[in-house]
């Protein structure tokens, strides 16, 4: 094992000595070194150390390898052992880590994987390596396939997180892939979208986050889905965001404190309308349509298919096709925006999980092709898709997993437009570090 210490020696970490003295001096050297340079680069320094004493090993090694005396294999598959009961003490620990503590854990990992990769075939060598590797980037500290390490931990939305990437992908960064603001000589309007989840629990818990994001955004309209009021809660709200005196609120009467949508502007519209106009359609107040001098714009939320799959029939038989019929009839007279939770994630580039997700309700084939179908093959553009062809960025996060820490996401949040205004489109965004929903919030900037 003297071979595997090498590059601790060359840190100027003790070699020798118990497995928990190790662990504790290597500790102890990166906590200096974070201090020093930061996570990025000692989490890059260590993993190439990793890689290096548990390399694939050469044809000599490979040679004495096989010369491997029964003592010699007992160490081994005591130390394999000794390996998985660290993994499964990794696993069971619900503590919040630091860079540094990860990476000692990764370290002990490595240490215990040593002797297997010291002792045992090339083939066991392969394997050891790749079990550190799928730590490491469960860790986002690693480099490995879908993890970026240059990432900042207070940032995790830039984590390249997918489980089946293409060549070519790249994570969104909205601080390096926005475009230059227009001039102010260009006249344009600027359009916000959020599912979220609870406007009252929102308000109540965040403290007016809705007027702290207009006073960031300074956006000309906003569209809320979800915001689960009733009828006799609008009022109050009303008068609590200041500088947006026209907003239109409709709220389920088949289901009270469920699914809902608003449209809150500072432009006064032309007209107000409600629902798609078809009874069966409208008692859970999911659209809301508000007609400007350019344009329609539609604020909707789309129904989940349910557990089980349940609601799956009605999503793509009369609500998919409804929504998509009602916007070819408003495009008759002027251009469409369509915004908000659409519940679908349209491709493979939109959810972390594709293979494991196929039968999960937003990326059934039913649900992508009734996207498909019913608003993209009717001349309706996604907005985002378009400026960002090969880009994985997502709108929702679950919070049963965790997933907005890793950035395991799903896009499920849209701005689609009439074909003949895309070209108008300057920008199509998430605001990522918004939170307070398992949602972020989306934009468009819309040249006139």
């Amino acid at each position: 094992m003297k071979a595997s210490f090498l590059s601790f020696r060359s840190l100027g970490i003790p070699s020798r000595g118990t497995k928990q003295e190790l662990v504790t001096s290597l500790k102890t050297f990166l906590d200096s070194k974070l201090n020093d340079a930061g996570n990025g680069s000692v989490a890059q320094e260590d993993q190439v150390s990793s890689e290096k004493s548990l390399g694939v090993v050469d044809n000599t090694s490979k040679r004495k390898a096989r010369k491997v005396s029964s003592n010699q294999r007992d160490v081994a598959a005591s130390e394999v052992s000794s390996t998985r009961k660290t993994k499964k003490r990794v696993k069971e620990d619900n503590t919040k880590d630091t860079s540094a503590d990860i990476i000692v854990k990764q370290a002990e990992i490595t240490l215990g994987l040593s002797a297997e990769s010291n002792d045992i075939k090339g083939k066991k060598t392969v394997r050891a390596k790749r079990k550190v590797s799928s730590l490491t980037a469960s860790a986002h500290i690693g480099v490995s396939e879908g993890v970026d390490i240059s990432v900042n931990q207070d940032e995790p939305w830039t984590i390249f997180a997918h489980k089946k990437p293409k060549d070519g992908w790249i994570v969104y960064n909205p601080k390096t892939m926005r475009p230059a603001p227009l001039s102010k000589d260009t006249k344009h309007v600027k359009l916000l979208s959020w599912n979220v989840n609870g406007l009252r629990a929102l308000l109540k818990l965040k403290n007016l986050l809705i007027q702290q994001l207009a006073d960031r955004e300074d956006f000309d309209v906003l569209c809320l889905q979800e915001t689960k009021l009733q009828d006799k809660d609008v009022e109050a709200i009303k008068e609590s965001l200041s500088g947006y005196e026209n907003s239109f609120w409709t709220c389920s009467v088949a289901k009270l404190g469920y699914s809902g949508t608003a449209i809150i502007s500072r432009i006064k519209p032309l007209s107000v309308r409600y629902g798609l106009g078809i009874p069966d359609h409208d008692t859970e107040g999911r659209l809301v349509t508000v007609e400007f001098d350019n344009f329609y714009l539609l604020c909707g939320y789309v129904p989940n298919s349910g557990d089980g799959l349940r609601r799956l029939t009605y999503r793509i038989t009369e609500w998919d096709p409804s929504l998509g019929n009602y916007m070819k009839e408003l495009e008759k007279s002027k251009p469409v925006v369509l915004t908000g939770d659409l519940n679908c994630a349209h491709e493979e580039i939109d959810i972390y999980n594709p293979a494991g997700n196929k039968r999960s309700a937003g990326f059934t084939e039913e649900e992508r092709q009734s996207f498909e179908t019913n608003f993209l093959n009717k001349g309706f553009v996604d907005t985002f898709r378009k400026q960002h062809p090969g880009v994985v960025g997502y709108t929702y996060w679950g919070y049963r997993h965790g997933g907005r820490k890793t950035n395991k996401g799903w896009r499920l949040d849209y701005f689609l437009v009439s074909e003949r205004i895309a070209d108008n489109v300057h920008d199509s965004y998430i605001l990522p570090d918004v939170d307070g929903s398992d949602h972020s919030p989306i934009g468009l900037i819309l040249k006139l």
